[in-house]
């Protein structure tokens, strides 16, 4: 396991003056996690004030205890590299070198892997981590993104799990501000499995720092203050050996450093190699008296000065500070120039100064500077022009000396090369880490490359070459916004939009079908049915000329759910029928590729025709169909299209009376958007959710939450399916005697199907608006002609369903007025169309309101 801190880099630890309060708190904390269940504690506090230090005092307090620590860092330059501070942890704990051969890391990774879990699997996908040949029998190259990311939260969680059976664990993650997306979401993962450890999970972070996890009771934040007087001073004379200083040398440290203990230590140090003091008889005496402005005034100008007066070996700092925060000697001795000599009298005077901390023996060391501030400090004393030839000479020695870099971090490759102004390189390295990191299912850092790669475009003069470099990110840009954000977000649209413009400038290349695809699907969630209409009509047959498997699946299934949602049911059953026929007959290949449109496609077809089903009459297939659909999403492990699945089957529960279950599938598709940030889910499942509760429970505020989540959802820029949720929501508000309510609500539903062409509930809304006036007390009239507007409506489009939910209602009401035989003659044809489903709610009633009007 790794190393003690000042062991592995050769340094002692300065006494935490003023930190005893929060070391005791953290040894509390060791005691309950080892003894009952694990815990967790975030540190808090700005740049300097000691966050790091006191996480490895801790673990010197626990020397004399068997435990094993395990130390993550997180760095300013890596916010976008997935699973960085794991990927690096690995690399320490498993000893690689750089001049180690696949081969022989794939064996020291095995071995590593071994200490903590026997599962032969978890080998291969972290060995994939590193691009290592590991067994193939696996298969993890067939794995969609999101299984691949579930396997490698699953591998590192196991050897977490292993570690902690064997012995007591302290985990330190560092600089939580800078973690990238993929890695917070599997320390959120680990936050709430901590309780079942043995373990001590501590997190130390900026103030800016927002956790994405609740305030679990196994979780303490300490935030940590500034040092008292008494304790700075007693700092700077750890720092000065116990020598005492002039009271106005003192004075100044500890006026200027307000209390930051690094800003305390560094200053310190400044002023001792200054020459300003002279030491007699066991302290430290002015000469002269002090000049104006000879002690530095911030942290930035202290640590420049400091490099300053070590300008021999100062240019080799600056190197390393071009190079990151942390930087392989092999790296820095290719890019300096020097002599081995000179490079590492260089590097060990660096260290004597505690500058920077050295891992490893040289060649294979690695340096890292004693905090980022003085990494910053280093670069910001380079020249600009310095400064572009040493990135453009460190991506030179990555590309030439370093092909594990530029095979697992091709961002860091790419960053070089744009800060060295090789922009057409430079772009190619985006794209490369923006598909990486799509494939691992890391799609805000996947946006986040192709972003950057998109913006260095814009530098180079217009040409085919960069129109075609521009259009190969912005297509692979939009399916990680339409996971993100959905398909009707600004930023997907204009992604789309853009795409469509380079495409016609290029001559319409293959992927044209895929961006009109993106663009008629923008359409269609933001409520413009019949323009998504006309937009998509052509893609099937163009796709089919061009021999497009993929896009025509696409294609067609996006035209099948534009005539569903317009209440084209017949047209929409035919198309889909088609649809399932060519998925059914395709290529695996192609059926991943149409998953480019944001969610499998077999899996958007059964859901639709699960929909298409029900409202036909075919109740029983309904069912049937979003088994198949829940079974297709449970055999891809796709997170988007779980997210897709769950929510239009908590709606099918929901529509058949089946709140529980529907509930239950709305929480699912809830909890998975959260998780992975997909926006245009959440507002519609929460709605679901509540809705469902409201018609198990007392109503409560839930009308304001449901409200709020449409609304959410609305301002969002979408309004495909906002009248379903009406028409799920105004049972739950007549059930609890809201009439008013329900009418309101309806109007709404009744607004968006006159301006949006939504009609596939169109119907129901009808219905149900005769239901709230009849409860609000209006005459029978007034009811019935809104009954009769639902069942020609659902005649109109054959949707049975919606058409024996009328003609019941409208039956009852005859029957109360003593019109039993009319009664029969509307209700008695619409149930003998049935041949399935008897055991549902409507038919049950139907079918008990026949047997009373067939009583004499």
């Amino acid at each position: 396991m790794e190393s003690r801190f000042a062991a592995m880099h050769n340094t002692k630890l300065s006494p935490l003056f003023g930190r005893g309060e929060e070391i005791e708190l953290l040894l509390r904390r060791w005691r309950h996690a080892t003894q009952e269940e694990g815990r967790v504690v975030v540190l808090t506090g700005e740049p300097g004030i000691g966050k790091s230090h006191i996480a490895l005092a801790l673990d010197e307090q626990l020397q004399s205890e068997s435990h094993i620590t395990l130390r993550y860092f997180c760095s300013a330059h890596h916010t976008n590299s997935a699973l960085f501070p794991f990927i690096s942890q690995l690399e320490r704990a498993a000893g690689f070198k750089h001049s180690d051969s696949p081969t022989e890391k794939l064996s020291k990774l095995d071995a590593l892997v071994a200490q903590s879990t026997a599962d032969p699997e978890h080998v291969a996908v972290l060995a994939s981590l590193f691009a290592l040949p590991a067994s193939d029998g696996y298969r993890l190259q067939e794995l969609v993104p999101q299984k691949r990311k579930e396997k490698t939260f699953e591998a590192l969680l196991a050897r977490l799990d292993g570690l902690a059976a064997q012995q007591p664990v302290l985990i330190i993650i560092e600089d939580v501000q800078w973690i990238d997306p993929t890695s917070l979401e599997l320390l959120a993962a680990t936050v709430e499995h901590v309780p079942q450890l043995r373990a001590l999970l501590l997190v130390t972070a900026r103030p800016q720092f927002m956790p994405p996890w609740p305030s679990y009771p196994h979780l303490t934040t300490i935030s940590l203050r500034r040092l008292g007087r008494r304790d700075g001073a007693a700092l700077v004379q750890q720092v000065t050996g116990g020598k005492t200083l002039p009271k106005e040398v003192m004075d100044q440290i500890l006026a200027h450093t307000d209390g930051v203990p690094l800003f305390i230590e560094e200053l310190t140090k400044t002023v001792l190699e200054s020459k300003l003091l002279q030491e007699r008889e066991g302290q430290y005496v002015l000469e002269r008296p002090l000049p104006p402005l000879a002690i530095p005034t911030t942290l930035q100008a202290s640590l420049m000065a400091r490099l300053d007066r070590l300008s021999p070996v100062r240019e080799v700092a600056q190197i390393g500070a071009v190079a990151g925060r942390d930087f392989h000697y092999e790296l820095l001795n290719a890019v300096a120039g020097l002599p081995r000599e000179r490079l590492n009298e260089a590097l060990d005077q660096l260290v004597r100064s505690e500058l920077i901390f050295r891992r490893g023996e040289i060649p294979h060391a690695v340096y890292t500077f004693k905090h980022a501030l003085v990494r910053d400090a280093a670069y910001a004393g380079l020249l600009k022009s310095r400064r572009v030839h040493l990135h453009a000479a460190i991506a030179n020695a990555l590309e030439q000396q370093f092909p594990e870099v530029v095979q697992t971090q091709p961002e860091t490759l790419a960053h070089h090369l744009t800060e060295a102004g090789l922009i057409e390189k430079a772009i190619g390295y985006w794209l490369r880490a923006g598909k990486d990191a799509a494939l691992r299912s890391a799609n805000l850092e996947a946006i986040a490359h192709l972003e950057r790669g998109i913006e260095l475009t814009g530098r180079l003069p217009a040409s085919e070459g960069t129109e075609k470099s521009e259009l190969g990110l912005q297509l692979v840009l939009g399916p990680c916004l339409i996971a993100t954000h959905g398909p009707a977000a600004g930023k997907a649209v204009a992604t789309f939009t853009r795409a469509r413009e380079l495409c016609e400038r290029l001559g319409q290349p293959p992927e044209y079908l895929q961006v009109i695809f993106w663009l008629a699907t923008a359409s269609v969630v933001r409520g413009q049915l019949p323009q998504a209409l006309e937009a998509i009509e052509g893609l099937p047959a163009a796709a089919e000329a061009c021999g497009n498997r993929p896009a025509l699946l696409n294609g067609i299934r996006g035209r099948a759910m534009i005539l569903m949602f317009m209440g084209r049911i017949v047209e929409a059953r035919e198309t889909l029928e088609r649809a399932i026929e060519l998925f059914n007959a395709s290529q695996e290949a192609d059926r991943i590729a149409a998953r480019s449109a944001g969610q499998d496609a077999g899996v958007s077809m059964l859901v639709f025709m699960a929909w298409v089903s029900g409202i036909f009459g075919h109740v029983d297939e309904a069912g049937s169909r979003m088994t198949a659909a829940l079974e297709r999403a449970d055999a891809v492990r796709h997170a988007h299209t779980y997210a897709y699945a769950w929510y239009y089957a908590s709606v099918l529960h929901a529509l058949r009376g089946e709140a529980t279950i529907a509930q239950s599938y709305a929480e699912r598709c809830l909890a998975i958007s959260e998780r992975h940030g997909f926006h245009h889910w959440l507002g519609l499942s929460r709605a679901i959710r509540d809705i469902c509760a409201a018609m198990l429970g007392p109503l409560g505020n839930r009308l304001d939450e449901v409200k709020a989540a449409v609304d959410e959802y609305q301002r969002a820029g979408y309004q495909l399916g906002v009248t379903v949720q009406f028409v799920l929501l105004c049972p739950a508000l007549l059930r609890h005697n809201q009439p008013e309510a329900a009418l309101e609500v309806i109007d709404q539903g009744l607004s968006i199907v006159d301006h949006n062409s939504e009609r596939f509930f169109e119907a129901e809304l009808y219905r149900l608006k005769a239901s709230a006036l009849l409860m609000r007390g209006a005459s029978d009239p007034d009811a019935e002609s809104f009954l009769g507007q639902a069942l020609r409506t659902a005649r109109s489009q054959q949707a049975r369903s919606l058409e024996l939910r009328a003609a019941t209602d409208l039956a009852r009401l005859w029957m109360n007025q003593g019109k039993r035989a009319e009664a029969l003659d509307i209700l008695g044809p619409t149930y003998g169309c049935f041949t399935e489903g008897f055991d549902t709610p409507d038919l049950k009633n139907a079918n008990t309101l026949l047997a009373e009007l067939e009583v004499d």
